[in-house]
């Protein structure tokens, strides 16, 4: 068996998409940092984001007015302090990506708006202010981030690594700190001790724990789990954004179809050709997504429909390709010619609203420990995302966290020495197929009882069965060897457990969380806000 390793760093990030990449970028000139990616360094969510980043870029917008949609879109839950930071420090993050070489779209011809770059409008905004590079935005800014990061001489990048637990005061005694994290390195099938004076969470949502997904495979909620048991507070885990237009087909694997479709005038069908999203929101296509996953969640049920039909065939053949490049030839691949015809859509799970408790440094409640990204919970979304803001706040949190890294690099102390992983009582699994059938499980009963329409009795349902597949989590977890599938599921069944219980402490419908129990919204709208301690 490989020898275990302490690897010692200044900074250890956790994640390798934008918020990861940019924060170490930021930091670099100053610090040593270490990157984890759980696979290969583009494996994250920021490579499949196709719409783009929402920020104030040309005359006639306003930052008030980025700042009054995003709380209107956040149904009155977001925290205009957090809101504000993000937008106002947004055209500078959009800037440094344009200093990194991402080639963002621009207009073809005379553009009257000030900005030479092509901004598109999708739900929620009042202007276009999203800038993005055609439909592969995320894969162009990870691509600059990665090329970045690698010709950093302070950057240290490690691929094929799972993060078990983050080590604190529990491992190490002392005061109340993280000192860094137990790695499992896959190849070597060893767990690793990385020490680090700061460590970022930056491991993206939770998606996975449903059975319908936008997400990439590696969206297990690790970040959010290991700061929950390392005893930080997580906050508006029942707000789970669906994307409603994912496409429909057995090999697709939830194909996110973006939402600037819709911004360039594609039309939401029934099969018989029929509109209907005007009779559920003015804004009709480009209300706010959970108006839109919510309505064709109703129209499926109520008609015992497999899919809906998003048309932009009556928009001219070169406008669809040149604007949508990515999803025209992959809906070729798979029969569909979107200059032609209307393709299938389904909603399927997308965004994590909440996650774990942070300020606008990015700081948690344990020293020592920041999250950035879709892993935390700033108040920028309230009770749900508007589009394009999240790379947005990727992007400007990585940023605050580097940043007050930095303002107290000179009296960071050094960790203290975690003993090795002991691996000494426990055995390879001889049951990897009750993992699996576990992590099925869940994810089904998840979709079922806790997706875009809940019920009381669901909830509970749902809760039965998570308490269940914990105590079976824990009990693989303590006798067998670690593997990425044991840990995933473990992680996952404490975000479906996080999930279930702040659904079931919000007696009303409001944003994200829409419960037949309770339709209306209550007067005053108010975090969810559960903590270790109390839920002991």
């Amino acid at each position: 068996m490989a020898k275990q390793q302490v690897i010692h760093t200044d900074v250890l990030i956790i994640g390798s998409g934008a918020a990861g990449l940019s924060a170490a970028l930021r930091l670099a000139p100053h610090m040593k940092v270490a990157v984890l990616s759980k696979g290969a360094l583009s494996e994250g969510s920021t490579d499949w984001a196709q719409g783009g980043i929402a920020a104030v870029l040309q005359a006639g917008d306003t930052l008030e007015s980025h700042i009054e949609d995003t709380l209107v879109a956040g149904a009155g839950l977001c925290d205009r302090a957090a809101v504000e930071h993000m937008v106002n420090h947004g055209p500078e993050a959009v800037e440094r990506l344009i200093d990194l070489g991402v080639e963002f779209s621009k207009y073809e011809g005379e553009n009257s708006n000030g900005s030479s770059y092509h901004l598109t409008k999708e739900g929620g905004h009042s202007h276009r202010r999203v800038i993005h590079v055609d439909d592969a935005t995320g894969h162009a800014v990870q691509v600059a981030l990665m090329n970045a990061a690698k010709a950093a001489s302070n950057i240290t990048l490690y691929e094929n690594r799972v993060a078990v637990d983050l080590i604190t005061q529990r491992h190490v005694g002392g005061e109340k700190r993280c000192h860094g994290a137990y790695i499992l390195d896959r190849r070597r099938q060893v767990v690793d001790c990385f020490r680090a004076k700061s460590v970022i969470l930056a491991t993206g949502g939770a998606s996975k724990v449903y059975l319908y997904t936008s997400n990439p495979d590696g969206a297990t909620g690790d970040g959010i789990a290991m700061a929950w048991r390392a005893g930080c507070r997580v906050a508006n885990m029942e707000f789970n954004q669906f994307h409603p237009t994912c496409l429909y087909h057995p090999k697709a694997k939830s194909f996110l179809i973006t939402e600037a479709m819709r911004g360039e005038g594609a039309i939401l069908k029934l099969p018989n050709g029929e509109r209907f999203m005007h009779r559920f929101h003015d804004m009709a296509e480009l209300a706010p997504r959970d108006v839109v996953a919510r309505a064709i969640d109703h129209e499926m049920k109520r008609q015992g429909l497999d899919h809906v039909l998003l048309d932009i065939s009556h928009k001219p053949t070169d406008f669809v390709i040149s604007h949508f490049p990515t999803i025209y030839r992959r809906c070729r691949d798979f029969g569909y010619d979107i200059t032609k015809e209307p393709i299938p859509v389904v909603p399927a799970a997308h965004y994590t609203c909440g996650g774990v408790v942070t300020d606008l440094n990015a700081q948690t409640d344990l020293p020592g420990l920041y999250a950035a990204g879709e892993c935390a919970h700033t108040g920028l979304h309230g009770a749900n995302r508007m589009a394009s803001n999240s790379l947005l706040e990727c992007l400007v949190m990585a940023d605050s966290a580097a940043g007050d890294i930095l303002k107290q690099s000179n009296e960071l102390a050094e960790p203290l020495a975690a003993p090795p992983w002991d691996e000494s009582r426990v055995t390879d699994s001889d049951e990897e197929i009750v993992v699996t059938h576990n992590w099925h499980e869940m994810r089904r009963f998840m979709w079922d009882y806790v997706g875009i329409v809940r019920t009381t009795k669901r909830l509970q349902r749902a809760k039965n069965r998570v308490d269940l597949l914990a105590k079976e989590a824990e009990d693989y977890y303590g006798n067998f060897r670690v593997t990425r599938d044991l840990l995933e599921l473990r992680n996952l069944v404490t975000v479906a457990d996080l999930i279930v219980r702040s659904a079931q402490v919000r007696h009303e419908s409001l944003g994200l969380h829409y419960t037949l129990d309770y339709p209306d919204a209550s007067p005053t709208a108010t975090e969810t806000i559960l903590s270790p301690d109390e839920c002991a």
